[in-house]
């Protein structure tokens, strides 16, 4: 009797990649035109894809550039995070109301599970630009010639 060696066959791997980059594809791609971070499940979606398929790199440029835009727009609008935070919400709401028994239209338990995670997917987007907006802020403002995170020191401007 022949035991076989345990390890992942390369074909099995290349379809995982394929089904998991894809879906990530398609619900960043449906994102596009719903409430949530398109760019961004498209750009995840991409990067996945990328590790087993060469042809995948260019679009995942385009979309990683899109997604940054998008992050970036609402890092710097705190009426853009409300509205996106008001839209999770309102993602998160439905799905948990229909997965309690609520009867609503085009809702099975799937729709509302991709409802949620979106809602609370697009609420880490938003904190996180929000974060990176402060962060960039204070770096901004901090004094020349002090100390900054990191241990760096910003020049001071010459004639000082």
């Amino acid at each position: 009797m022949t035991t076989r060696s345990v390890g992942h066959h390369p074909t099995v791997k290349t379809a995982v990649v394929a089904v998991l980059g894809g879906l990530l594809t398609l619900a960043g791609i449906a994102l596009l035109v719903l409430p949530g971070p398109g760019f961004v499940l498209v750009a995840a979606g991409l990067a996945v894809l990328a590790t087993r398929f060469s042809w995948a790199k260019k679009p995942l440029d385009y979309a990683k550039d899109k997604a940054q835009e998008g992050v970036e727009e609402v890092a710097k609008s705190p009426w853009r995070a409300a509205g996106a935070v008001l839209a999770a919400l309102v993602l998160v709401a439905l799905g948990v109301l229909a997965l309690a028994g609520v009867d609503l239209p085009f809702m099975n338990a799937f729709t509302a599970v991709v409802l949620i995670l979106s809602g609370l997917f697009l609420v880490g987007t938003v904190v996180f630009a929000r974060r990176q907006e402060k962060l960039e802020q204070a770096r901004a403002h901090r004094p020349a010639g002090e100390r900054g995170t990191a241990g760096a020191y910003r020049a001071a401007p010459h004639g000082n």
